[in-house]
């Protein structure tokens, strides 16, 4: 992450991020997921390295910076707006930065794809697992409503997640306090009793300052970021979530 975006990230928890409550190691009764936890967004990157070849790399990396730069820029301006148009926006902007036009067809194919995406491989067996052992579920995404219904539906997950939350809901993207109380609020259960499952190392330190305790599934493998936060348990997938879980309610 580079610096203007670390400075926006550090200045947007400041102002948001409600005071957590120190509680020894709770016993977890629910899971939040980040949607990209569950679904793999690499199809998206694919059509991109179909159309633009060799300047795919670059374009990607501008173009998910500036997404997320504006999910944050747009909450802390109180100008929301969902996220295929913030999707949209920050696409435009890499292709005027880059010279890379991509042309209307390829443009809204892009934007689409993220209604399109399916689960990781180890997403169904993890979500069953869960179930099984009576835990309770939600997923709190960036993504809209839609986004979250269409990837359950064709990935044959529908019934084995409790709630879908969009931060549509309250008009502000993570890191607000106001979109990880969505988890809290619908599953009404405390936030020290919910285990938020990021994909993002900026997710982490959002949930975690929240209040919640965090599970990394740091598929990327990418470093802790330095915003004074740790998660309390990091593995590349789902896989060892039901255990350390179980791990935690024996302690």
């Amino acid at each position: 992450m580079n610096k203007s975006r670390r400075t926006l990230l550090s200045a947007a928890l400041a102002a948001t991020v409600l005071p957590a409550t120190a509680v020894p190691a709770p016993r977890i009764r629910a899971v939040a997921f980040d949607g990209i936890a569950l679904f793999d967004p690499r199809p998206v990157e694919a059509i991109v390295r179909e159309r633009l070849g060799d300047k795919a790399a670059a374009f990607m990396s501008l173009w998910r910076s500036r997404q997320f730069e504006y999910t944050w820029l747009r909450t802390v301006m109180s100008r929301y707006a969902d996220f295929a148009q913030v999707t949209a926006d920050s696409l435009a902007f890499a292709e005027k930065s880059l010279d890379a036009p991509l042309g209307d067809a390829t443009r809204d194919r892009l934007v689409r794809a993220f209604f399109e995406l399916r689960a990781w491989p180890d997403v169904k067996p993890a979500l069953e697992e869960l179930m099984r052992m009576g835990c309770r579920s939600a997923i709190v995404s960036n993504f809209t409503d839609a986004m979250m219904q269409n990837a359950l539906r064709d990935s044959g997950l529908v019934g084995l997640v409790e709630a879908t939350l969009s931060t549509d809901r309250v008009r502000a993207y993570k890191p607000d306090a106001r979109a990880y109380a969505l988890a809290p609020a619908a599953l009404e259960t405390r936030r020290e009793d919910i285990c938020f499952v990021a994909f993002a190392g900026w997710d982490v330190a959002g949930a975690k300052a929240f209040g919640h305790p965090v599970y990394w599934a740091n598929r990327m493998g990418a470093a802790v970021e330095e915003l004074g936060v740790q998660p309390d348990f990091v593995a590349r997938d789902l896989t060892k979530l039901a255990g350390w879980l179980s791990q935690r309610a024996a302690l």
